[in-house]
């Protein structure tokens, strides 16, 4: 049976989780966690595969050995597509909804610093800035972890001043829960979307890594 769309009771669970993030709740719920969450995402990421490639769906325990929270469940349920380490397309739906993104999560020093490299020169600086105003011309948010001075070394009038200062980049869209998120709709937006952050995903694929140039929207 192919993707027919999120059934209401994955938003009632989250939001049952939201309120009691605990075992004994997961526990009693978890044949909704399973019918209503896991098994539509997995219908999901196998629909998409042929196009975008394999995702692996992320556990639904939170790690936390060195967190402050210790709640031990995740809020939401999310599926990541590697096109390399740390680079790619990612999918959730929680509480609030379904957001999809797609870019360069790690930071790796190494990584950072061919990141920045490709960002200072303009031969390849200038294709990401174009990137980046389109998806934000799109309604798309443009993310990441970055510094909130300059890097070291970076004048203060450089034109790529603000992507210079990521250590992470991506780029998403958060859905509400509205009534075609429960219909096969949801997985046609989820395909427009990665499809929109192929350009990002393929610049960060031939600079990050400095490997083969991969293609997000034909893998």
């Amino acid at each position: 049976m192919g993707f027919t769309g999120f059934p209401d009771e994955a938003f009632v669970f989250y939001e049952g989780l939201e309120a009691d993030n605990s075992k004994t709740y997961f526990t009693l719920h978890r044949h909704l966690y399973e019918e209503a969450v896991r098994a539509p995402m997995l219908a999901l990421v196998e629909e998409l595969a042929e196009e975008f490639g394999t995702a692996k769906l992320f556990r639904p325990y939170r790690d936390v050995r060195f967190a402050k929270d210790k709640s031990p469940y995740k809020d939401h349920q999310g599926a990541f597509i590697d096109v390399q380490p740390g680079v790619g397309l990612y999918v959730e739906v929680g509480a609030s909804g379904l957001y999809t993104a797609g870019g360069f999560y790690t930071q790796a020093p190494d990584q950072v610093a061919r990141y920045r490299a490709a960002v200072d020169q303009d031969l390849s600086g200038k294709p990401l800035e174009r990137i980046v105003a389109d998806l934000r011309d799109r309604g798309y948010t443009v993310d990441g972890d970055r510094l909130k001075t300059r890097p070291r070394g970076v004048p203060e009038d450089h034109p790529r001043l603000d992507l210079l200062r990521h250590r992470s980049l991506h780029c998403g869209r958060r859905y509400e829960p509205e009534p075609w998120v429960h219909t096969p709709e949801a997985g046609e937006r989820v395909r427009a979307t990665w499809r929109d952050y192929g350009p990002l995903v393929e610049w960060v694929a031939a600079h990050v890594r400095g490997s083969e140039l991969i293609s997000a929207g034909r893998r």
